[in-house]
């Protein structure tokens, strides 16, 4: 399929009109009504398929207190910036675990509109020296072949050389696919998540800095996850990325899908940014940053600043960082801090921590 293909779903579907749920802020936005567990799934003719256990999501919960740790590194260095990274971080839950790592492979482009390969080898080698267990590498591309695109980047590669499993989300079968019901999101069906993910001990979540043109605005760490979800689940008509990107609420949808799980890691390449257009091309500039927490939400708010402070797009520059829908409807639902004055940002240099200070100045 080709990009302009891929989004052509935009004019082909119609918007859904959605019902107003009680009980969650979200100012003028509306929920469409949910579907409840053990419901079956039906196609666009109202013809049932066959059914679908479907899993409750997570009651939303109030915002994360306590403070969240987001380490930033300024480098131009990726590889030494992972690493210093991580040394300062020390994320627990790893050591002993089965890690699923998430990377970003919308498409195969260079950094930041994919997972550098140097970075990506160099996470590898600190999470089984960090005596992770088992290693499982898997994504799913939406602008392009995902195979091709893990291939293009020597993922399969990688795995082989350092006894990693990689695996192609869309090549999925059915009962590899867990649903989460609607019920409290915007989702009309709920969302299929990939069960090895959900599976493993451990999952890392590494993403890049980087605007998006599609309607998301941002693609960060909340972002990364949508190559979580299926496009299409083989005997369900559905096409649950087609409904995303055709919804007015797609950037809540984009949080929303966030409950399935909780990263062990976040570790978000900056050493290159698109701060205009996104996610495979757009105006390219060197922000020389690596960020890593645990929060995604907190991490997110660190890289947003970052992209203000470069200059970006009127819809991610304007307001307060904690009304962008993305953030806001995140921290409803409990997934991260809620202020800025709750994010402690760790440095280990002049240089980042000038950076840091500077950053403080656009997360308010």
């Amino acid at each position: 399929m080709t990009r302009p293909d891929f989004y052509r779903i935009r004019q082909l579907l119609q918007r859904r009109r959605f019902l107003q749920l009680g009980g969650l802020a979200l100012g003028a936005a509306t929920l469409p009504t949910g579907c409840r567990s053990g419901a079956t799934a039906s196609d666009a003719s109202g013809e049932a398929s066959a059914a679908i256990a479907l899993d409750p999501l997570p009651s939303p919960i109030a915002a994360k207190s306590g403070m969240s740790r987001v380490v930033l590194v300024k480098t131009s260095d990726r590889v030494a910036g992972t690493r210093k990274a991580l040394d300062l971080l020390q994320p627990d839950g790893i050591a002993g675990k089965t890690v699923f790592l998430k990377p970003n492979y919308n498409t195969a482009d260079p950094a930041p509109a994919a997972t550098n390969s140097a970075l990506l080898e160099t996470l590898i080698q600190e999470l089984q020296g960090a005596q992770a267990g088992q290693m499982t590498i898997g994504d799913r591309s939406g602008m392009a072949n995902s195979r091709q695109a893990m291939t293009s980047k020597g993922v399969f590669k990688l795995a082989e050389q350092y006894g990693v499993k990689a695996i192609v989300l869309d090549e999925l079968q059915r009962q590899d696919w867990q649903y989460f019901a609607a019920q409290n999101t915007h989702w009309s069906k709920g969302f299929a998540f990939a069960k090895p993910i959900l599976q493993a001990g451990a999952i890392v979540n590494t993403c890049c800095l980087k605007t998006h043109r599609f309607g998301g605005h941002f693609t960060l760490s909340l972002k990364n996850t949508v190559g979580m979800v299926a496009k299409t689940v083989p005997g369900d008509p559905h096409n649950y990325m087609g409904e995303l990107h055709a919804s007015p609420h797609q950037r809540l949808m984009i949080a929303e899908i966030n409950q399935a799980y909780q990263p062990a890691l976040v570790l978000l390449d900056g050493v290159e940014a698109l701060v205009n257009g996104g996610p495979e091309a757009g105006k390219k500039v060197a922000a020389n940053v690596i960020l890593a927490g645990t929060d995604r939400v907190a991490v997110d708010a660190v890289a947003i600043g970052i992209l203000r402070s470069l200059g970006t797009t009127t819809e991610v520059a304007n307001g307060s960082i904690w009304q962008l829908a993305q953030i806001r409807r995140a921290v409803e639902l409990g997934l991260g801090v809620g202020s800025s004055e709750q994010i402690d940002i760790i440095t280990a240099d002049a240089a980042s921590q000038a950076m840091a200070d500077d950053v403080r100045s656009w997360i308010a």
